[in-house]
């Protein structure tokens, strides 16, 4: 049967079950084409089955599929044939029930052989470009480096640019997850001056804005900076309908007016315009989160993150800033227990929030030497003095402004007595 038969017949059936399109696409896979034509349908054809057997879970079928379509690939210009093998990998890799990670990792690696054999090197940079990204994605990054650093050699020699913003970004990634900020960031900055020389797609860009935000959280503590490019990155996955992408990003930027002492804003950006399509469990951790830090109680904090393991305890991103989290509650917490005395017992403040009076008392003594509040520990009595916040003495300021000033007019004066003799 002509290609052009089965792709009308195939149209005509619209009630069919999904096995009978997957039994009536496989058939004119593996029919001979003749024609450009026929070639452009053996295409469409293969990655409508693609997804078909994606839909369905058939990982065998499908990887079967891509060792079958090799030989209509060599027919294919190597830029088409690339792509064509780079789509049905995603679509083998997008399917939840793999048989194990080594398996997936093989077929990636037989896919990457087949390139070598047939000579054909962009399609060979593209897919370890994607065993670098499955790398990161099954959180082996050691494996991932030594892979990112030979292809990105290679890329600068060739000046493939697209593939190299693409690689340079998940060297920074497994950088980051490994602790070494600093390199992290230098292999963001060389995808961030390689994407400014030429076009990268939205959905690129939001996943630079994301790294970036990632790293100005991590490094340098900036959740200012960090939250304009989480609010970048939300907006260009949101305007390619990448909703997991952006529910993420948006996850980020509620934390990022957490760690701001801001966390009224919280209930802002949930309700703005873009926010209102987004819902699930991640906000709502972070509405429980915002919640507690605007109550002040680090018991309502230790709750939230209870309630919600997944969403918190295994997100790498707030598992890092959990320690600067729970310090702040539990500051926040002293405070508001403090807040009606001006003598109390520290066994009083350690009952009060529940845990060890030692610790209670080391953090109430870091408190006061970092002037969050005005007092004094007496160990003896087992107290704590709270003093009455003075105002700053604008006296003092203005003395050094005027005698600044006033040697600012002395110096000038001399320069003209100078030019006159």
């Amino acid at each position: 049967m002509s290609g052009g038969t089965v792709m009308d017949h195939m149209t005509s059936l619209p009630h069919q079950n999904d096995q009978n399109v997957i039994r009536h696409l496989t058939n004119f896979v593996k029919s001979p084409v003749s024609g450009d034509a026929d070639i452009k349908k053996k295409e469409e054809s293969i990655l409508e089955l693609g997804s078909m057997l994606a839909k369905n879970k058939q990982t065998e079928e499908l990887r079967k599929m891509i060792e079958q379509t090799r030989p209509f690939l060599v027919s294919l210009g190597k830029a088409k044939a690339a792509k064509l093998v780079r789509s049905l990998v995603d679509l083998c890799l997008m399917i939840d029930d793999q048989d194990g990670d080594i398996k997936v990792i093989e077929l990636v690696r037989e896919c990457i052989q087949w390139a070598v054999d047939q000579n054909r090197t962009f399609l060979r940079q593209t897919l370890e470009a994607r065993l670098v990204r499955l790398f990161n994605d099954l959180h082996r990054y050691t494996q991932a480096l030594p892979l990112a650093a030979d292809l990105i050699r290679e890329l600068k020699k060739l000046d493939d640019k697209d593939v190299l913003v693409e690689v340079e970004l998940e060297e920074s990634k497994a950088f980051y997850h490994l602790g070494n900020i600093g390199r992290a960031r230098a292999s963001l900055t060389g995808a961030r001056t390689t994407a400014n020389a030429i076009y990268v797609q939205p959905r690129m860009q939001a996943a630079l804005d994301l790294q970036s935000g990632i790293l100005h959280a991590a490094d340098e503590k900036d959740f200012k900076t960090a939250f304009s490019y989480f609010y970048e990155a939300f907006e260009g996955y949101d305007s390619v309908d990448e909703k997991s992408l952006a529910l993420l990003s948006l996850k980020y930027m509620l934390l990022c007016k957490v760690m701001l002492d801001v966390p009224d804003d919280v209930n802002t950006l949930l309700t703005g315009k873009l926010a209102l399509k987004y819902s699930g469990s991640d906000l709502q951790a972070m509405r429980a989160i915002a919640a507690a830090a605007k109550k002040r109680s680090l018991a309502d904090f230790n709750t939230a993150f209870g309630a919600y393991p997944q969403e918190l305890q295994m997100d790498p991103v707030v598992r890092k800033h959990f320690n600067s989290l729970s310090e702040r509650m539990l500051e926040k917490d002293l405070c508001r227990i403090i807040e009606p005395y001006s003598c109390v017992q520290i066994d009083h403040i350690a009952t009060s929030i529940g845990i060890d009076r030692e610790k209670v008392e080391k953090k109430l003594s870091q408190m006061i030497l970092d002037r969050k509040f005005s007092g004094s520990l007496h160990q003896d009595d087992g107290m704590l003095i709270i003093y009455d916040s003075s105002p700053p003495d604008v006296i003092y300021e203005t003395a050094l402004k005027t005698i600044h000033a006033m040697g600012e007019v002395v110096d000038a004066l001399y320069q003209r007595a100078s030019k006159l003799r």
